[in-house]
């Protein structure tokens, strides 16, 4: 599914968190957000999985307007993956993950053999089947993680957020869990905080200041030294590893 964001503005009270950011997703891309703590990743996160109304400007996913989409119908196409998520409920892995499909069933509906399927196919996509009547409160940081995207799998959504979903994991569990979202056949947004990480996976990146979009591209053309300096305010040099795709960013001390 193509995302399409024009113009888009929020704000609280006086504050405008977001200003006229425009930008556009492929199908089957995965688009990296990027910048400073309050650059408003989290908020441009939110508006274009329809969480958050924009004060102005419209998010567009397949060409309809989400604005016009009611909460349940767009939870069958999109899927939010939040930083973290607790409970103190006595629940399992598959109790989780059997949320996914609440956007699919009425009020008086049975749980169907389609329910457990979607339910199967998203744990064992995230290699976790073999957890599924492991306690919650029993699995590690990382495998918590598996299972909020296996929750977000279930849904079936042709589209997936995810706001920071490596924050709190050891650097074993942060590729290993992106690596895992990329290689889904899903568009995907991707709010983090480690720039190596963001090239490594990201197709494409934009790079946040104060709620203004100051560059959308390749890792190649928005990792520079120029935009690491006047935004994040960093001296650093970027490289490219012998063997690697990729640019790798290298930060001075000083």
């Amino acid at each position: 599914m193509t995302i399409l964001a024009e113009n888009l503005t929020w704000g609280v009270k006086r504050r405008t968190i977001l200003s006229d950011v425009s930008l556009r997703v492929a199908p089957g891309e995965t688009l990296g957000l990027i910048g400073p703590n309050g650059s408003g990743k989290s908020s441009l996160l939110r508006l274009l999985a329809g969480l958050r109304r924009p004060i102005s400007g419209r998010v567009r996913i397949n060409g309809q307007d989400i604005a016009h989409v009611s909460r349940k119908a767009l939870s069958r196409q999109v899927a939010f993956v939040q930083q973290s998520a607790a409970t103190d409920t006595n629940v399992t892995v598959s109790d989780v993950v059997r949320l996914g499909r609440t956007p699919h069933r009425s009020a008086l509906a049975g749980w169907s053999e389609t329910d457990e399927a979607a339910v199967t196919q998203a744990l064992e996509r995230v290699e976790m089947a073999a957890h599924r009547k492991q306690a919650w409160q029993t699995l590690s940081g990382g495998e918590r993680q598996r299972v909020h995207i296996a929750r977000a799998l279930a849904q079936t959504p042709q589209v997936m957020f995810l706001d920071e979903p490596t924050n709190h994991l050891d650097i074993h569990h942060q590729i290993e869990i992106l690596g895992m979202v990329r290689d889904l056949d899903l568009t995907s947004v991707i709010a983090l905080h480690d720039l190596n990480l963001a090239a490594m996976f990201c197709d494409r990146i934009v790079v946040l200041e104060r709620g203004v979009m100051r560059a959308c591209g390749t890792p190649d053309a928005v990792l520079t030294r120029e935009i690491l300096r006047d935004v994040f305010r960093v001296t650093a040099h970027v490289c490219r590893l012998q063997d690697a795709s990729r640019p790798h960013i290298r930060f001075s001390a000083k």
